[in-house]
């Protein structure tokens, strides 16, 4: 058995002589005469181009384990969802208002209660100020969401804070925008299930023992959730919440309904009496507006969420979320100050366990009525739900990092069900110890909750406001205006929120911020090194002679690129074997596959490449398929050369991926197969750049 000297290197080819057609699969020759041969099965397909594809099949365990665990991971999150299928998993309107408006809504059942635990200091007069400050605070979000909207018109594919600070402002600002985004999401979804939580314990009291329970339970269904798919988890997500927006929409109603003919002494222009005694602790002044103004602003946080998942929406996906983001903002404003205004007229004030959305229900509908109940039970449902819209954007963000090498890879990697799992699993375990470090006290988390979210909304307002005056498009100065003055009033409240809230808790944001910008300017200084001493130029590559009389015992070298890594295996397999083959699988759409065919024939002529798309996004699964359908006998040794980088720190390890590992692993059912590592160590490849 050779290699063929005209050196092919098309897809799906390997040296045999003509076998006859077995069970496992048919013979199908290559594109050339005597290029090579491959056995393909139900694991492997030929493809149009040359290529070979690998089915489900391919990931199939050889263990009745490993089938076993297959089976369940089937039954808890679905089976595999290919590639092309992506496209299938888009949200319409309907579907992207649950999942990304979720969190937005959500925050109307506590951020009047925010707004209530600041005035209550300074006295029963001080209550009248919470429905000008509502009002205040729904005008700032008409601006943000017109502002997001004009996000969504310029970056069809996403414009995220991070995308819009970076190319407009400078790699920095993306960085601390990114930064900001990612706390708020793990704050997002340990606030919301928190708060939903406590609607449980407020109609349910005697639960109030185990609120973190109910909390973790909450995080694991919404995980599980999550797992399954973004289709999936959209149509789980949708019915909790339009049931909320029915029912809150009809407590605002009813409320007002009712206070036409007057309900416990209150009317729409007389207030009753509060419901608890209150004691002046604090002063009415300026200082007491700003902080309630700054701790009802959490009202804001979800609403970049439609921006930073553009690409999530069904075609036309910009037009889509545009829709979305304005039915989302129109509905917000009525429900937060609506129940302001009812909070306000009824003299509700906050109380220990019991939630400010609670008492209005109490006292509309009744206690112990069942539209309460339901209120309730539709309350504590979208709190935790909306957690939702955090694991859609904080796996979102973590893979555009990833991408720009500023956070490890394995975050940019899809899996089964089209998920960044990565990063769900990741929020999950941080947002999980966050509760309960704050043993699911929402009225704790809130103060380091709104900081991040308003740094953000202020960089991506100022560079959609750069972006708009240097492209010079037509009307271009409208655009900017609203961005500029957007961008002037998130800043303020940034301002406001970071002094008034520092020493409740804030502080930890504006130093975690920090911290978290350094750790991902030093992740991506580690992968640009990386990328710098392994690139390798077609003037550095220099193959080595290839003995004579070499053996044609089969060598299969696995190759993500040629650079100075995969190079050194290269040329090592083909000094030992003259039966050598380059295998890669395309794991990714986006993949110039054509380019690394002709580069690989040009600088290793004499070794064929197989390339092997993976349509459902693992590795060791269709390379093993490849190897049990070359033309060989069974019982004959396989030689699988990995390349791996060896970094020179050990906390650098987690940064790379472990391909070895992973296939020596399922190698263990193959005695056949010898799987050896060809390592290449940092301190050598800086040596050789």
């Amino acid at each position: 058995m050779t290699a063929p000297s005209d050196g092919d290197p098309s897809a799906g080819e390997e040296t045999s002589s003509p076998r006859p057609v077995t069970r496992a699969g048919r013979m199908i020759p290559g594109s050339r005469v005597g290029s090579r041969r491959v056995r393909i099965g139900r694991a492997l397909r030929p493809a149009d181009d040359g290529r070979l594809v690998a089915t489900e099949a391919a990931d199939r365990p050889t263990t009745q384990g490993g089938e076993w665990a297959r089976r369940v991971r089937n039954a808890l999150f679905g089976p595999p969802l290919s590639t092309e299928r992506e496209s299938g998993e888009r949200l319409n309107k309907v579907r992207a208002l649950a999942i990304f408006a979720s969190d937005a809504l959500s925050s109307s059942a506590y951020a009047t209660e925010e707004i209530l635990l600041v005035l209550v200091t300074a006295g029963a007069v001080a209550l009248s100020l919470g429905l000008p400050i509502s009002i205040g605070i729904a005008v700032l979000l008409a601006m943000v969401t017109m502002s997001y909207m004009q996000t969504v018109r310029a970056y069809p594919k996403g414009g995220g804070a991070y995308s819009v600070s970076s190319e407009n402002i400078g790699p920095w600002a993306g960085l601390i925008a990114a930064a900001a985004l990612l706390s708020d999401y793990i704050l997002t979804v340990a606030v919301s299930i928190s708060a939903g939580s406590l609607a449980v314990i407020s109609a349910l009291p005697a639960l109030a023992d185990f609120r973190v329970y109910i909390a973790i339970v909450a995080l694991i269904l919404l995980t599980l959730g999550n797992l399954r798919g973004v289709r999936e988890s959209g149509t789980v997500f949708a019915v909790p919440t339009y049931l909320f927006i029915f029912s809150f929409g009809a407590l605002i109603v009813v409320g007002l309904v009712r206070l036409t003919v007057g309900v416990d002494g209150a009317t729409l222009t007389t207030s009753a009496a509060p419901s608890h005694q209150l004691e002046a602790t604090a002063a009415v002044g300026m200082l007491l507006v700003l902080r309630a103004f700054a701790s009802g602003s959490t009202a804001l946080t979800g609403v970049e969420a439609i921006a930073n998942g553009v690409t999530a929406f069904q075609e036309p996906s910009p037009r889509n979320a545009r829709i979305t983001m304005a039915i989302m903002g129109a509905i917000l404003a009525f429900f937060f100050v609506g129940a302001t205004f009812l909070s306000w007229r009824l003299g509700v004030v906050p109380i220990h366990d019991e939630s400010v959305i609670s008492q209005i229900g109490r006292t509309i509908f009744g206690n112990g009525s069942i539209p309460y109940y339901f209120l309730q039970a539709t309350t504590a449902f979208v709190l935790m739900l909306a957690a939702n819209t955090a694991y859609n954007g904080f796996p979102r963000l973590a893979s555009i990092l990833a991408e720009d090498r500023y956070m490890p890879r394995q975050f940019a990697y899809i899996g089964d069900r089209l998920t960044f799992v990565t990063g769900i699993i990741v929020l999950t375990l941080v947002s999980g110890v966050v509760i309960v470090l704050f043993n699911a006290d929402t009225h704790r988390l809130i103060p380091l909750y709104a900081i991040g979210v308003f740094m953000a909304f202020t960089l991506s307002q100022v560079g959609m406001f750069r972006h708009w005056r240097s492209g010079g498009e037509p009307g271009w100065w409208r655009a900017a205006t609203v961005n500029g003055i957007g961008a002037a009033m998130t800043g303020v409240v940034t301002l406001v929120v970071a002094g008034t809230k520092f020493t409740h808790g804030a502080w930890v944001v504006l130093i975690l911020v920090p911290v978290m910008v350094w750790l991902l300017h030093n992740i991506h200084a580690h992968y640009a090194e990386v990328a710098r001493i392994s690139l390798m130029s077609d003037e550095d590559a220099r193959p080595l002679t290839r003995p004579a009389g070499l053996g044609s015992e089969p060598v299969v070298v696995t190759v993500r690129d040629l650079n100075r890594v995969s190079w050194r295996a290269v040329q090592y397999a083909r000094r030992i074997s003259s039966n050598v083959t380059g295998v890669h699988i395309a794991r990714e759409g986006h993949e110039d596959i054509e380019a690394f065919q002709a580069r690989w024939a040009r600088l290793v002529p004499d070794v064929p490449l197989v390339v092997v798309e993976s349509p459902y996004r693992t590795f060791v699964g269709p390379l093993l398929a490849y190897i049990d359908r070359v033309g060989v006998d069974p019982r004959d040794p396989v030689l699988v050369l990995v390349p791996e980088f060896r970094p020179r720190h050990w906390w650098a390890r987690i940064l790379h991926n472990r391909t070895t590992e992973q296939i020596q692993t399922a190698a263990e059912q193959r005695p056949n197969l010898l799987v050896v590592q060809v390592t290449a160590h940092q301190d050598t490849l800086r040596r050789l750049s």
